[in-house]
């Protein structure tokens, strides 16, 4: 079934929340107030984002970062004359800042998708078998994974008495906070015991990596200090909270849905597709880990037990090329064309690690293709829509295949499919996965990691907290329910 939002449900406190998101591909800073009793979620400000090679590796533009969300902060002051109460920042996972003992960042961060993470997942494996990291994480084998992040800076001989903090983390510390760990954001590095729930001194060791330079382990929504600086003159800001929600964005996404029940999944749709369930408890047996399901922290102590597939890259990659060979495809024309395209002949891996890669990504499907015996698509801008038409027909395909999987794993009978995040608005994926999975699809926030965000802030501010967990599970998804139906009805009107 699904939750019946409570549309009585208002704070005992309604001064404003700030909700801020980190994306690989764009930032915003959103703005809740309660206006006559509504819930209202504004966009307040949303600038572009995207890794560029500098300093001998593919590196963030932290400073630009910061200053666009500085600028997002400042207009919210000037909308939320009550005041702000909170503000929580989640983002995407894995990257991290490495910081002086001022907590200022040493450098700007590398992008998880510079290569450099090839030859320290070789070497690494060499100190501590995947398997048993595997055993120890319940956490997906990628190179991805802050771990073999920081391994690579050791192979580089960076300093290795300087801390680190994931980047949400890094922006609220910048902000007068603590330095910590959000606990959901922290199972993403591959660092974290699955049964202790706390670093790994294991892992650590076998990384030469030291674990007194860990930053703090915390639940989802952790008060971590008071908004200090510039900004804390601002007559809005003068009495604001810094929360640490579920740091992580996927995390924050599930936490957006308004969902109850154990026979529903989720597809969290963007720049990565991550597909699977909710689970009370990790699985981490063998067939799991052969399979490289991960066990992510969720909100109130649970897991999110799902699957990395490749997702909108593919065809923002694409994009990217055919802007430069002189046509500019907007996302939703796009899928328009698409649509009309015959349905393709044979289908990609989506999740091959060459895809992963950024660059020449209709070559690096066309190289796939020739591997499989198929025949090469014409590359050129004008046929865009092909390309198009076989990526939204793999990755529904891949969806399918994984959610089989997740259910298997699971023990559920999935009825449910909740798809949210950016690619939840491709109405030709979401009818392509329907018909793979054959599950009752239901399209969920565009902005589902924003609905999670403030559902956390709410649920700590009115009460709802366990020192070990966090914010309690259920009324995070209170408090989801009574936004989501909010944008809902915002979009309908407009």
């Amino acid at each position: 079934m699904r939750q019946t939002p409570d549309v009585a449900l208002v704070p005992q406190d309604t001064r404003a929340l700030v909700a801020v998101d980190l994306g690989a591909e764009s930032c915003r800073v959103s703005l809740l107030r309660w206006v006559a009793g509504q819930p209202v979620i504004t966009l307040v400000h949303r600038f572009a984002n995207a890794p560029r090679e500098a300093d001998g590796g593919l590196r963030w533009d932290l400073g630009m970062i910061e200053a666009g969300l500085e600028h997002g902060l400042r207009l919210c002051a000037e909308i939320a004359v009550d005041g702000v109460r909170s503000i929580a920042v989640d983002g995407w996972a894995v990257d991290y800042a490495r910081v002086d003992a001022d907590g200022k960042a040493l450098a700007d961060p590398f992008c998880y998708r510079d290569e450099r993470t090839i030859e320290a997942e070789q070497s690494l494996h060499l100190e501590i078998a995947p398997e048993r990291l595997r055993e120890c994480t319940g956490v997906q084998l990628l190179r991805i994974n802050t771990l073999y992040q920081l391994y690579a800076d050791r192979l580089q001989g960076l300093p290795a008495g300087s801390q680190w903090m994931n980047l949400p983390e890094y922006i609220l510390s910048r902000w007068g906070g603590a330095r910590v760990a959000e606990f959901t954001n922290a199972t993403h590095s591959q660092m974290v015991d699955l049964n202790s729930r706390k670093w790994c001194g294991e892992i650590f060791q076998a990384a030469d990596l030291n674990v007194g330079l860990a930053p703090t382990l915390v639940p989802p929504g952790t008060e971590v200090g008071k908004l200090s600086g510039e900004l804390a003159e601002l007559a809005a800001f003068r009495d604001t909270v810094l929360i640490a929600p579920a740091c992580h964005d996927t995390a924050s996404a599930i936490a957006g849905i308004p969902a109850v029940g154990d026979d529903w999944a989720y597809l969290s749709s963007g720049t990565w597709s991550l597909v699977g369930t909710v689970l009370e408890e990790p699985r981490n047996d063998a067939a799991a880990a052969a399979e490289n399901f991960t066990n992510l922290g969720a909100v109130g102590g649970r897991v999110c037990f799902h699957k990395n597939v490749n997702g909108m890259w593919l065809i923002r990659q694409c994009l990217h090329e055919w802007a430069a060979g002189g046509r500019e495809w907007t996302v939703p024309e796009l899928v328009a064309a698409a649509e009309k395209v015959a349905k393709p002949e044979g289908l990609l891996d989506v999740d091959d690690a060459d895809l992963l890669l950024a660059g020449g990504m209709p070559q690096r499907i066309n190289a796939q293709r020739v591997r499989m015996g198929l025949v090469a698509l014409e590359e050129g801008p004008e046929n865009a829509p092909a390309f198009a038409s076989l990526i939204f027909h793999s990755l529904a395909a891949r969806y399918a295949e994984v959610l089989e999987r997740v259910a298997y794993h699971s023990g559920k009978r999935l009825k449910r499919l909740f798809v949210v995040g950016g690619g939840s608005q491709n109405d030709f994926l979401n009818r392509l996965t329907q018909e793979a999975t054959g599950l009752e699809l239901f399209r969920g926030s565009a902005e589902s990691s924003t609905v999670g965000n403030f559902a956390v802030q709410l649920a700590v501010l009115e009460g709802s907290r366990d020192d070990v967990t966090g914010a309690d599970a259920e009324q995070v998804s209170r408090w989801a329910g009574r936004l989501a139906l909010a944008l809902e009805e915002a979009v309908t009107k407009s």
